[in-house]
């Protein structure tokens, strides 16, 4: 992209490459330079698309193996770089996590107020930097009991948030 800019500058007549290339922070040999595509690339890459079409279920070291079998004299790199650009990337797998712990346990369900207590960190960026709220909540009502907001919440403060709770609401069951 840059690398235009200042071909397009001096092209216009406008100002010398020796001008465009720092007012766009680009080094003049980067502006220059210019990419060579080998003699064998056209060719290599129209057969690592046939193999990858022929071999789905493989990647780009075992194209390379093959191609290495064909008598291709090719880089694993080269290969790599010639399978990203032709997009022919796998999506992986996606793995499914399974639950720990024993399966038969059920989680409390709150019947009644003041039943079950949930407690949670969160984080907020601000422009002063990261504040952690503490909400203490109700599970029946959904009532917010509490939001603590500091830029640490320690052990400490989060037992002291609690006993002010269990003084003012008493204790859950």
């Amino acid at each position: 992209m840059r690398r235009e800019v200042v071909q397009s500058l001096v092209s216009q007549e406008k100002c010398s490459e020796r001008h465009a290339c720092p007012l766009l922070r680009l080094a003049r040999t980067t502006a220059r330079y210019t990419k060579h595509v080998a003699a064998d690339e056209p060719p290599l890459r129209k057969r690592i698309k046939e193999l990858a079409n022929k071999y789905k279920r493989y990647g780009y070291r075992f194209i390379t193996q093959k191609l290495r079998q064909e008598g291709w004299h090719v880089n694993r790199k080269r290969v790599y770089r010639i399978w990203c650009e032709e997009g022919l990337q796998r999506s992986r797998k996606r793995v499914h996590k399974r639950g720990m712990g024993p399966s038969e346990e059920l989680p409390l369900r709150a019947e009644r107020p003041n039943h079950v207590w949930t407690y949670d960190f969160m984080e907020e960026r601000t422009e002063g930097g990261k504040m952690r709220p503490l909400n203490v909540l109700d599970e029946y009502t959904r009532e917010c009991l509490q939001i603590r907001l500091d830029k640490s919440i320690g052990a400490q403060k989060v037992i002291a948030t609690m006993e002010w709770l269990f003084l003012l609401h008493g204790t859950p069951e």
